[in-house]
Parts: C-alpha cells; structure tokens; sequence
C-alpha cells in the first residue's frame, strides 16, 4: 500500500481547511490516495461547521494511521491547533500554517508520507513571523538541501502544462536574468520529470520567446538569437527534445498544445496566464527536482470567500490526486 499524502492546512483563514474537507468527501468518486490533514483538529471540526461540509474527523497520532482510518473520516494529525477566523488573517494563523507545513514536509523526508500537498499560505503574515520565509517552494527546497533553483515550478492543468523560466521578480528584469544556462538547467529537470513522474517516453519541450514573433530574427530584440536558441542547441545536443523559440502569441493555440508536453515559458505571466485561463479550476502547482513529491493548488487563500462555503475543491482534488500518482509511480520504480 502506497504512504499516505501529508496535507498542510495552509493559512487557516483563508479556504485550504474547508478544500481539505471537501476534497475527503469527494475521495471515491475522485480517486483519491489516502491523505491527512496536518494539525488543525478544532479548527477543522469549526471549519467543516462553518461551511455546513458534513465530514467526520479521526485524530491520529502518526501518518501511519491515515490509510485505515481514511474510510472513517479525515484523518487529522494531532500537531498544533488554532481558533478558526474564516476572513480574518493574524500572526497566530501564520504561526499554525508554518507549523503544519514543516510538519509535513518532514514527515516526506522520513520517508513516513508518500507527498506533501501544500493549502495555500499567506506569503506576507509568515513573513511577519519568519523574516526569511520567501514562499512554499522555497522552504521545501531548502529542507530538502536544494537550491532554489534547482526547484522547479510546473503549472499542470488537464489542458497544458507551462514552466515559468522567471519567477516572482519585475518585469523589467526578466531580459537580464534570462540566460543560456538557466534555460538548460530548468529544461533538464523538466525533461527529467516528465520521464519519471508522468511517464512520457521522450517528452517534447516547446520553448517560447521572450519578445514579439519570438524577436523576427533580430528586429524586435536579439534574446532569442543570442540567448534562447544556443541553450535550445546545447539541449538537443544532449538529446533532449527541446523546439523553439516559439512565438507565444500562438504556442498556447489548441493545435499547437497538441504538439507538445510541457512549454517554457520566459516569464510568469507569459506561464500563467494560459495556464490559469484554461484550466484555472485544476491548475496544480508541482515543484520539480526535489527528493520528495510536492503539489498545490495553484491559487491563493482566497480570504474574500473563506467560510463562506462557495470556494471550488477541483485544484485541491487535482493536486492530491496527481501527488498520490508521482509518489505512486515513484514508488514502483524504486
């Protein structure tokens, strides 16, 4: 039987408590790996009242009790607890997200759970108590003993999946940080994990350009002539299916999605915009290149509507259910 999946609560003010819930009682129908939500155990019981989400909660005392207890009710590892202030962000809310997610990426590091999947946080209240938190990913990297860009973001959707060469920086530096051998590196482990995670054979990588007409050879700027097309060289001599420039006004187009598995995209806009446009309800945050699985939804915590019992679970089922099939397919190939 595959490791249950460690579920962090994210910030409890915002809808990742009431996903948690949601996503339990969808299990069957939804194939879902058996999963526990790390702490919370009051607040969840408060959360599941709020949002009128008829769920029964099993406490458990380690991960290891969540595959049979997982047909009873959500299974909730006895960590730290919280009031539940739906709307309301505070210290303390950061305080009972930061403790669950270090609790859950250590318990992948053990090898106790078969993956984390991370509930949206707060970037700005953990920081208030973690001056050095930077975001999720970066945290998990680091305890994992990865630089962080070793750590890959891929937004996977049922309709494209889209990796951000640049990540949460401004625009106007997007031209400077963009390099040959950035691109070659993210490209290897992209390659990588669609080889070993989702079982594509010999992927096929399409990498946008990062001006208009992908630079109209020169006219329009030189990143791709001097920059974009040497790295896309250097990975096809490596043997790694890589095509491009391609201009993104029309990567994304129906037929051209056909054409490939995964697109590189220059920056986070020009990555999430497609991704989020088409499949906005199940886009799943996938960090690649580390030793242990991790996913998200790929949203925010959504304060306006927390509590309210309006926020849509699909993300958060689509991250569960693609964790358990990497930790699953990771398994077999041990």
């Amino acid at each position: 039987m595959d490791k249950p999946l460690a579920v962090s609560i994210g910030d409890p003010a915002g809808v990742g408590p009431e996903l948690i819930l949601a996503a339990w009682r969808l299990r069957t129908e939804r194939d879902l790996s058996a999963f526990a939500a790390i702490g919370g155990l009051e607040l969840m019981r408060a959360a599941a009242s709020r949002a009128k989400i008829d769920v029964p909660l099993v406490e458990i005392d380690s991960i290891a009790e969540a595959a049979s207890a997982f047909t009873d009710g959500l299974p909730v590892l006895g960590v730290a607890d919280g009031a539940y202030k739906p709307g309301a962000p505070s210290a303390d809310g950061a305080k009972l997200a930061f403790a669950s997610l270090e609790r859950a990426v250590a318990l992948c590091k053990a090898g106790e759970a078969g993956g984390v999947v991370t509930a949206p946080v707060s970037k700005a209240q953990i920081a208030r108590i973690e001056p050095s938190f930077v975001g999720q990913t970066e945290l998990i990297a680091r305890h994992c003993g990865r630089a962080d860009e070793d750590a890959v973001m891929m937004l996977a959707g049922p309709s494209l999946r889209t990796v951000p060469l640049t990540v949460h920086c401004a625009l106007a530096e997007v031209p400077r940080l963009i390099t040959q051998e950035l691109i070659v590196h993210r490209c290897r482990i992209l390659s990588r994990a669609l080889r070993e995670d989702y079982g594509i054979a010999r992927p096929h990588i399409a990498v946008a350009g990062l001006n208009p007409h992908a630079g109209e050879n020169g006219r329009m700027g030189r990143e791709e002539i001097e920059t974009i097309m040497p790295a896309i060289a250097a990975l096809r001599a490596e043997g790694i299916d890589a095509t491009g420039p391609h201009p993104a006004d029309t990567l994304f187009a129906p037929h051209k999605r056909d054409g490939y598995d995964a697109a590189l995209a220059m920056y986070h806009d020009q990555a999430l915009v497609p991704l989020k446009t088409l499949d906005f309800d199940e886009g799943v945050n996938v960090t690649l290149g580390l030793p242990i699985v991790r996913t998200s939804p790929d949203h925010g915590t959504a304060f306006d509507i927390a509590g309210k019992g309006v926020a849509r679970p699909q993300a958060m089922i689509a991250a569960i259910r693609m964790a358990g099939q990497i930790a699953a397919r990771r398994s077999a190939a041990a």
